[in-house]
Order: C-alpha cells, then sequence, then structure tokens
C-alpha cells in the first residue's frame, strides 16, 4: 500500500530561529546555503552535525535507497524530512519555505521515511562496548540495558479512535523499547494501541518473528507494571523506597535510578524530534514509520557523533537528579509469579525471583560492612 503524505492545512507558519539568520534569495538555495555555513546551522535545522548528514546521504545512495532526480538532490530530499520532522512543521510550512509543491514535498518525506525504515535494523544493531554495567555497578553487572512502554500521540479517524485511547483519556500508541545505558535503542516495538496494557506489548515483543532477544546469561530492568522473568528484573512489589533499613529498599531505591536511563534515552529522542511529541496528521502507518524511523536516526547519530549537543545535554542529567520521588511507594499492581503466557517454566520463573534476591542481598551486605559507601 503506497502512503500518502498529509493534508495541506492552513497554519501560522513558526520556522527554527536559524532560518531567519539566512537570506534566502530563492527558496531552492535553502539546503545549499544550510550545508554551506557554519556547521550549528546544519544541526539547528537538520538536527546533526554536517558530516553526520552527509554520511547517511552516501548511505542512502549507496544502497539504492535513494537517487537525485532532476529537481531535488538527495541532500534536499533528506533535508525536507529532517526539517519536518526535526521541528514538527506540516507540509505547508516547508513547502513555502522550499519553494516546491506540497505533492513534492509529500512524496520526498515518505520516500526518505520508507528509505530510512529499510535500513532501520543496522541502526538496532547491539553496542558491545557499551551495553552493560559491567564497569558501573558490580551488583547489576549482567544488566544490558532498560526496558519500558511510552505512549506517543497518535491522530486516527473517529472510528478508530476507541482502542488508541489510554487510560488518561488520551489518543495514543503504545511503544515498548528496550534502552541501554548509553543512550542507545536496543528494540522498539510501535503500533499498539493506547489502550493496550504495557504487559501485552511486553507479550508480543517476546512472541513475534521479530521479537526482543535477551542475550544469553544478561537481563533488562523493568518497572512495577511488569512481573520479575527471566531476563527481567523488575522492583519487588508493595516495597516503599524512603528508606535503607532493608535489603528490598535498597534494591527497589538502586534499581529505580537504574531505570532513569531510558527516560534520559527517550528525552534525547524527543529533543531532536519533536514530531513525536504531538499527533502529526498522517496515515497510521506512517506515524508508527515516523517512530521507529526516529528510533533509528537517533542511534545512528550516537553512533557517528556521541558528544553532539543533544546526547551532551542527557548525559549530563545526574542519577542523583533522579532520586526525587523516593518516597512514593511502588504499587502493587500483579502478583510476582507469573509467566507461563510467554513460555516459561516455572523453575525459570523461580531463578529470575533468585537472582533478583541474591543482588539485593549483595547490596544490603555492603551496605552493612561499609555504609560510607552509600
Amino acid at each position: 500500500m503506497e502512503i500518502s503524505g498529509e493534508e495541506d492545512k492552513e497554519e501560522a507558519v513558526t520556522l527554527p530561529k536559524e532560518v531567519s539568520k539566512i537570506s534566502i534569495s530563492d527558496g531552492n538555495k535553502f539546503v545549499y546555503q544550510i550545508l554551506n555555513g557554519p556547521n550549528e546551522q546544519c544541526f539547528e535545522n537538520f538536527r546533526m552535525d554536517k558530516p553526520v548528514f552527509y554520511k547517511l546521504c552516501d548511505l542512502l545512495q549507496t544502497r539504492g535507497l535513494l537517487r537525485h532526480t532532476n529537481r531535488i538532490k538527495i541532500e534536499a530530499q533528506l533535508a525536507i524530512f529532517l526539517f519536518i520532522i526535526g521541528h514538527n512543521l506540516r507540509t505547508r510550512a516547508v513547502q513555502e519555505l522550499f519553494c516546491y509543491s506540497g505533492e513534492t514535498i509529500s512524496r520526498h518525506f515518505n520516500n526518505v521515511l520508507n528509505a530510512v525504515i529499510a535500513i532501520s535494523k543496522d541502526f538496532f544493531q547491539p553496542n558491545s562496548n557499551s551495553d552493560t554495567l559491567e564497569n558501573d555497578d558490580p551488583y547489576f553487572k549482567d544488566c544490558v540495558g532498560v526496558v519500558d512502554s511510552f505512549h506517543i500521540p497518535v491522530m486516527v479517524g473517529v472510528d478508530e479512535q476507541g482502542p488508541f485511547r489510554n487510560g488518561n483519556g488520551l489518543l495514543t500508541q503504545n511503544v515498548l523499547a528496550a534502552s541501554s545505558f548509553d543512550l542507545r535503542f536496543n528494540y522498539v516495538l510501535a503500533g499498539w494501541e493506547g489502550s493496550a496494557s504495557d504487559q501485552q506489548v511486553l507479550n508480543a515483543a517476546l512472541t513475534r518473528r521479530n521479537k526482543l532477544q535477551v542475550p544469553q546469561g544478561k537481563y533488562y530492568i523493568v518497572d512495577n507494571k511488569y512481573p520479575n522473568l527471566p531476563g527481567f528484573i523488575a522492583p519487588y512489589h508493595g516495597v516503599s523506597t524512603n528508606s535503607r533499613e532493608e535489603a528490598k529498599e535498597m534494591f527497589n531505591e538502586r534499581h529505580k535510578l537504574l531505570h532513569r536511563a531510558i527516560h534520559r534515552t527517550f528525552g534525547a529522542l524527543k529533543e531532536r524530534f519533536p514530531i513525536l511529541l504531538s499527533a502529526p496528521p498522517y496515515p497510521l502507518q506512517t506515524q508508527v514509520k515516523l517512530v521507529i524511523a526516529a528510533c533509528a536516526l537517533h542511534n545512528y547519530v550516537r553512533l557517528e557523533k556521541p558528544d553532539d549537543l543533544v546526547f551532551r545535554m542527557f548525559e549530563e542529567e545526574t542519577l542523583a537528579e533522579a532520586g526525587e520521588d523516593r518516597e512514593v511507594a511502588l504499587e502493587e499492581e500483579q502478583v510476582e509469579v507469573v509467566g507461563q503466557e510467554h513460555g516459561f517454566r516455572p523453575e525459570e520463573v523461580e531463578d529470575s525471583l533468585r537472582l533478583r534476591d541474591e543482588i539485593a542481598s549483595e547490596l544490603w551486605n555492603h551496605y552493612v560492612q561499609n555504609m560510607s559507601t552509600f
């Protein structure tokens, strides 16, 4: 099925501040002026540094996914796409800036989106050098990251809104993501209705053909919306985190700080591509693809330019800042021992519970023996 672009709508046009600094005598020269100007202008407009932008153009061309046309080069095609998702603009605003018709803007937007989707798997390959906490946290040394679900605004027809309305009454898609501790996405599953439970989406991620893979002997941490299962370590349910008098409380406190990593990852993603902050007027299939493409490009930039402005912003967020809600008790939403729906045997579930107890015991013993380090 061909994915069409959005319908043009009259709206106020608000352009990035860097655009006003450029003298544009001809809209078709906009991309040329940006790419031949200071690197800061490229980053502000296209959300990545110039070398990273050019390398992505070369990659898409080499793979045969994009090609120059008589009227518009690959650089301009990619620029249109990045400008839209990097500033959450609609076709009319971009049409007036680039001096192309709405049909041309929509066509190249979809071409680039499909091209990025075609190579997205390459950008989700694990980074073996930074996927564990082996050097940072000896108690969670086999942890490869965090799994959690996030709700992304979605726009659907009136007759489709029921399933997409989440618990807060908002229209969203429930997106499950696995994030490493270096602000990268290891896995993303988008497109589930906002009314779907987080556990239901995780079940799908573990059983579908392109499923979430947990390396042998490793695990992700998850919050209290999920059960403690092989490969997924959850906090203790019904235990507050406002004191350090017991091993379970200490475990939950440490667990919560580590879980914050996925919020920093999503924060960086939305800072770079704010189109994810509101529901864009595209077909549903396009909206789902946009989430995957944005996460893939996020990973691509992280690999090519790990210290760019956006990543620096979110790397500076300290673990201490994540502990502001420590006195909120974790709500007990489900029993601890579940998992048969995933195909796990009861003894495997018991082993995962035992592992959590071992981690909590190690934390507590170290605290008792050397209180000054906590």
